[in-house]
């Protein structure tokens, strides 16, 4: 029904009266019906009671007149003197309308020429309609509504004049009347009291309706003398409030009080909204406050901002340090702590802030200025006071009336995924969580970690799931741009900074982000964004989309998760691929980890499962029946638990509701988990199965399932099921494997290793992911020049992404083997070096780079408790120490003259799959990313294969560099091949025992340990520090082939070996390793590991006093043994002290002690190479040497040279003998004998 034109003047005292008592009010509505009644046509007489129940908001409709007469159109004879001032009104009214409309056309004439109402005219002069005609037609479909503030004195009688601090204004809406109860909360935060409305509906000759509400306001903060640029402020804010383009609440008072425009007051509102997520501790109405009470200084807030960015403002000299210095004045008289601590935390998030977009102009035109309808800001979090740990190096936030979101970044090359978040209050909070998993996860890759999360504030209540998921992308969309907006580009390889953007930062053109929860989907909208951007890494940008790689298809998390399974068990002596192991499951077989993960092995036994809706139990299953069913679900669109086929479950088996009050047990289900009960609640079951007694435990799903004792659930943060979860130390599982994140606390991860089970951490074992997405970014990054220069087409790019999915998949799952790998490896050498791993946890966390406390790393207190029980670190702490080290690795080699080395530009290879190093290896010189990339490849390779302590430790004893140990680390590579000996080593996997192959890595570290401190010695002219050049090409080629051949010769058999170096120093491990099933070449190697480095001396030797390489191996072993060097080097070897001075001093005196037998060797053959009494020919290498092996006991007569002095080889002898009846040795002793060996050797 349409409604009747409002000709009711409702005053102030019916507003009064509503707040009146009851018999007050019917007095007012009987007056109102007789007025009514009494001016209505008599079509209406019979509906005036219904008319005033519409007025008042009583009745939804309200008839037409009988007669079909449109309202609105001519004013019908009203009887009464009230009416004839009415047609008299519209008489003056039109005469000045046809003035208006000749200048500016018939239209509104037309329009308007009968459209206000009685009311209206009785209370407004024909000028004020003309004028609010003026406000009517600027009104459109974008903008609804407008406000205008209009002096009393041309309208209201004399009475209403009364009050003199009055002011008064009204709204015009082409859209819908604006509600009463929707008006005053907007007013009232802009600092003005609602008096009175007097709502006005007027209908065109088109029958638009239009209305008009006038108001009469009290300002609360100053009196009504509000200048015009305050109105216009004030007009301004309303109308951007009412469109949703401004937030409702006390900080637009800020606008009437400091004469801030709306954009000013947003820009303190959204740096409010940031420290809210920073855990300030004041609420937001507080802050707004605050900022009221002192004006004179958020005014110079906004300056500050405005200083600092504002393209268009050109600033004088000095002026921005004159405003800082103003502000430590006026900062400096604030009277309260609180308000002191909130200004100097605005200012301190405005200085913090290095770019913005509040400048640049939007293309489509969202805001009515030009300017963007949403906010981001680049922050230096590390410029804020008290800002919660871990500190991110980066950070963007994006605020706007529908959405705010954060992206944090570990390091300038950044990547990790952007969430849909439900936490509106703390959403910072949880993606810092996920941001300090990410840095360390992508240790294994080039980008640093990075997180972002964004939260809709307005979601629709209705429309349906279709309606959230709009509101969701369209917050996405904005968040993207918003990251986009501050970030720069590459356009034909020049760096182009954002438009009207001041930086206050260094470059910044590498920005990617990847898939998370609640945006699985989104990365094709983020790739479409960033094309619209012309961003240089195209789709490149966000991974994983339509033309990336499919985790889930490639099953790349589940299967590198299940690299660290399969050691586990293998370690243990179990195959999981064949033999019977029982698994519990967390998750069902539509999700992507779970159901890949129970896919890779036929022998799985799973007794049971859960996820949110169900509980899977099968007592007793079929390893192959299950199997089979599990794929079959795995492979339907959406499946649960629900869908398992009954007739394949074992005796007993059932699928329970998680929603069910009480669930009743199988006698079968009973006795597989020892349950005495005969029913329990969902609850109690999950915890019962938690605690259960099998092999396996497979996280693929979500939730917080196992804490450690001395954690609260409210320490876990994961409410949904704290009634539920157990304790590390109570599991009865042999492995955990994490497929998905956050199944597992840190501490009760090290609780479950301490009770005897074996973990590492989600971000290792599901890393799989994020580098499968390295790989596929990287790759378009190489690819994307040449379909930009038209050299291929996307489509072939495309194509040749799908063939290189399982070679991309290899790369990726060898970097999960060699990660897990090198934790057994730490585990293993940190039981025997302890002091070594303590001292680089400590070391990092003095330098700033490890936060022990936050990283649930054990204390000296708690390492000493565990050495005393015979252990040590754990596995998931361990897990955590090999990703900062990497990390800090990674970026010193970035920064130095290693990546740019050309001999060692061969790493990227291994990073790319060969078909694309073979067609494409012209372009690897060129890719943005290739100092990082290497330093990645390096990182990796050393951290893997030589242990996280190398590059600590050869700091410790040599003082090299980062790049200084990097680069002898791969010189010591290729002079003995290893890459080709630890594959050979891994390739044993399965055939030989676990403790073998650790053993025989072992002997391959204890060569590098020694290896590269003798490199840094003896490289002409020594390796460059880490801010050097690069060393000349070629020089480290030459370098390394001076040795190499002869080396690879020595190797070549076993007898070339023993006519250099003596059996009784490789023969036993030999043997032993061969018996155990090892290949004799690479026994062979291994067991001669040590004795290799000692050839690079022996080189040396022959070389400087031109002798042949078997007589100078005969006399430098002949001379350790006889000298019982030999025996000295293996007591320092197993020397061991907590003292970290001792440690360093022993290491000390073994590359001493080499040194001495380099020198007396030197000396015995240039003096007199007659004094072996079994002498060799001099040759050039083991080939041509005398056929007679090396003995290690050749008769050297000492007594009786002229070479060596006697007085000096007594004094020797005897101070060994004195060592060798000590029954304790410590670095004082050794200090002395190597004193006495120098003097021996001088």
């Amino acid at each position: 029904m349409s409604r009747h034109p409002s000709w009711w003047h409702r005053s102030e005292s019916m507003s009064k009266s509503s707040a009146g008592s009851e018999s007050d009010s019917d007095t007012v509505i009987s007056t109102l019906r007789d007025r009514l009644q009494s001016h209505t046509t008599p079509e209406l007489a019979e509906r005036a009671a219904d008319l005033v129940d519409a007025l008042l908001g009583l009745s939804p409709h309200l008839q037409a007149p009988a007669d079909g007469r449109s309202p609105g159109a001519e004013p019908p004879a009203y009887p009464g003197a009230d009416f004839e001032n009415h047609h008299q009104w519209y008489g003056t009214f039109e005469n000045l309308l046809l003035q208006y409309s000749e200048q500016t056309g018939q239209q509104a004439l037309i329009r308007f020429r009968h459209a206000f109402p009685p009311a209206y005219t009785e209370r407004f002069s024909c000028q004020q309609a003309l004028d609010d005609i003026r406000f009517l037609e600027s009104l459109s479909a974008d903008h609804p509504l407008c406000m205008g503030f209009y002096t009393t004195d041309e309208a209201l009688s004399g009475a209403e004049l009364a009050d003199g601090d009055c002011l008064t204004f009204k709204l015009y809406s082409n859209a819908r009347q604006p509600v009463l109860s929707e008006v005053i909360p907007v007013l009232e935060n802009l600092g003005l009291r609602v008096l009175s409305e007097h709502p006005h509906q007027l209908r065109a000759s088109n029958q638009q309706v239009f209305w008009v509400s006038d108001f009469r306001v009290q300002t609360g903060l100053l009196n009504s003398e509000l200048s015009l640029d305050t109105k216009r402020l004030v007009e301004e804010t309303f109308v951007r409030v009412w469109s949703g383009e401004a937030e409702n609440d006390r900080f637009n008072r800020l606008g009437v009080a400091g004469s801030l425009n709306w954009r000013d007051v947003t820009l303190l509102r959204a740096c409010a909204r940031y420290m809210k997520q920073l855990k300030f501790g004041f609420s937001q109405n507080f802050l707004a406050d605050v900022l009221a009470r002192n004006l004179s200084i958020t005014q110079a807030l906004v300056a500050l901002f405005h200083t600092r960015f504002d393209p268009d403002y050109v600033a004088e000299d000095g002026s921005l340090a004159s405003l800082e210095q103003h502000l430590d004045t006026v900062l400096e008289q604030v009277e309260t702590l609180d308000d002191d601590r909130i200004l100097r935390r605005f200012r301190e998030v405005i200085s913090a802030i290095v770019r913005t977009n509040a400048y640049q102009y939007s293309e489509d035109g969202e805001s009515r200025e030009g300017f963007k309808s949403y906010w981001s800001f680049k922050l230096r979090p590390d410029a804020i006071s008290g800002i919660p740990q871990p500190v991110p190096a980066h950070e963007i936030f994006v605020y706007s009336p529908a959405m705010e979101g954060v992206h944090l970044r570990t390091g300038k090359v950044a990547r990790g995924g952007l969430r849909w978040s439900d936490r509106q209050e703390d959403y910072r909070t949880e993606v810092l969580g996920l941001v300090k998993a990410q840095q360390v996860k992508n240790s294994v890759i080039v980008p640093a970690g990075a997180k972002g999360c964004f939260v809709c504030k307005q979601l629709p209540v209705n429309g349906g799931r279709e309606a959230v998921q709009a509101e969701g992308v369209r917050c996405y969309q904005m968040f993207i741009r918003g990251l986009l907006d501050v970030t720069d580009n590459l356009v034909n390889g020049e760096l182009v900074h954002p438009p009207r953007t001041r930086l206050h930062d260094e470059r910044d053109e590498y920005l990617v982000v990847a898939a998370d929860k609640g945006t699985a989907t989104f990365s094709d909208i983020a790739n479409r964004i960033a094309a619209e951007y012309n961003f240089w890494l195209g789709d490149a940008f966000a991974s994983g989309g339509s033309e990336g790689y499919d985790h889930k298809g490639i099953g790349i998390t589940a299967r590198g998760a299940w690299e660290s399974v399969k050691r586990h068990f293998r370690e243990q002596g179990t195959d999981v691929e064949h033999d019977p192991v029982s698994v519990l499951g967390i998750g069902d077989m539509s999700g992507d980890v779970f159901g890949n993960g129970l896919l890779l092995s036929q022998s799985l036994r799973l007794v049971a499962a859960f996820n949110h809706q169900h509980i899977f139990i099968d007592p007793n299953p079929d390893p192959l029946v299950s199997w089979a069913e599990r794929k079959r679900l795995f492979e339907l669109p959406r499946s649960s638990w629900a869908d398992y086929r009954k007739e394949t479950l074992s005796a007993g088996g059932e699928v329970f509701s998680r929603s069910a009050k009480w669930l009743r047990l199988t006698p079968e289900i009973q006795q597989r988990f020892g349950i005495e009960a005969s029913r329990m609640s969902p609850g109690e079951l999950i915890q019962v199965l938690l605690q259960s007694e099998v092999d396996l435990i497979w996280n693929g799903g979500i939730g917080t399932w196992v804490k450690a004792q001395a954690e609260s659930h409210a320490d876990v943060g994961d409410k949904a099921n704290d009634g539920w979860r157990a304790d590390g130390q109570q599991l009865r599982a042999r492995v955990i494997g994490e497929g998905g994140n956050l199944g597992i606390t840190q501490a009760g991860r090290v609780a479950f290793s301490l009770a005897g089970g074996r973990c590492n951490t989600d971000f290792v074992d599901n890393a799989g992911c994020v580098d499968c997405s390295d790989h596929e970014v990287n790759i378009k990054i190489l690819l994307n020049p040449l379909v930009a220069g038209g050299e291929i087409t996307m489509e072939e790019r495309n194509q040749l992404l799908r063939d290189m999915t399982d070679d991309v998949a290899r790369l990726v799952l060898k970097n999960n083997y060699r990660q897990a790998q090198a934790i057994s490896l730490a585990r293993q050498f940190s039981l025997q070096n302890l002091q070594d791993y303590l001292g680089l946890m400590r070391d990092m966390a003095e330098r700033g780079l490890l936060n022990t406390r936050l990283e649930h790393l054990p204390d000296l207190k708690e390492m000493t408790r565990r050495q005393d029980d015979g252990g040590g670190f754990t596995r998931p702490e361990l897990s955590v120490l090999i990703c900062y080290v990497r990390m800090e690795l990674k970026q010193a080699l970035a920064a130095s003259w290693v990546t740019d080395q050309p001999e060692f530009q061969i790493e990227m290879d291994a990073v790319f799959p060969d078909r694309l190093c073979e067609q494409y290896g012209q372009l690897m010189p060129s890719h943005p990313l290739r100092r990082e990339i290497i330093a990645t490849q390096i990182a990796n390779d050393l951290v893997n294969r030589a242990g996280m302590t190398l590059v600590h430790q050869a700091n410790q004893n040599t003082g090299a560099d980062a790049s200084q140990v990097a680069a002898a680390w791969l010189i010591v590579q290729r002079l003995f091949n290893l890459n080709h000996y630890w594959s050979e080593i891994e390739a044993l996997d399965g055939k030989v025992t676990w403790a073998t192959q650790a053993e025989m890595i072992g002997s391959l570290k204890q060569m590098i340990d020694r290896a590269i401190p003798w490199v840094l010695r003896h490289f002409p002219g020594g390796l460059p520090a880490s801010d050097g050049e690069p060393v000349v090409e070629g020089k480290i080629d030459a370098f390394v082939g001076h040795y190499q051949s002869l080396l690879a010769e020595t190797m070549a058999s076993e007898g070339s070996l023993a006519r250099l170096v003596p059996e009784s120093r490789w023969q036993d491990d030999y043997s032993r390793w061969t018996d155990a099933g090892v290949p004799s070449r690479l026994a062979l190697f291994c067991s001669a590991s040590e004795s290799l480095y000692w050839l690079l001396d022996v080189i040396g030797i022959g070389q400087q006093t031109d002798t042949g390489l078997a007589e100078a191996a005969s006399v430098y072993f002949g001379l350790g043994s006889r000298l019982q060097l030999t025996w000295l080097d293996q007591q320092l070897r197993r020397f061991s002290s907590s003292d970290r001075w001792q440690r360093l001093a022993v290491k000390g005196y073994r590359q001493e002690l080499d040194s001495k037998l380099r020198q007396l060797a030197c000396k015995m053959l240039m003096a007199n190479s007659a004094a072996m009494t079994s002498q060799q020919n001099a040759v050039d290498g083991p080939e041509t040497a005398a056929g007679t092996p090396c003995l290690e006991t050749t008769d050297i007569d000492l007594t009786d040279s002229g070479w060596l002095n006697q007085l000096a080889l007594k004094r020797w002898q005897s101070t060994l003998a004195d060592i060798q009846g000590s029954a304790r040795h410590d670095s004082a002793a050794y200090s002395v004998a190597l004193t006495v060996l120098g003097d021996l050797a001088g």
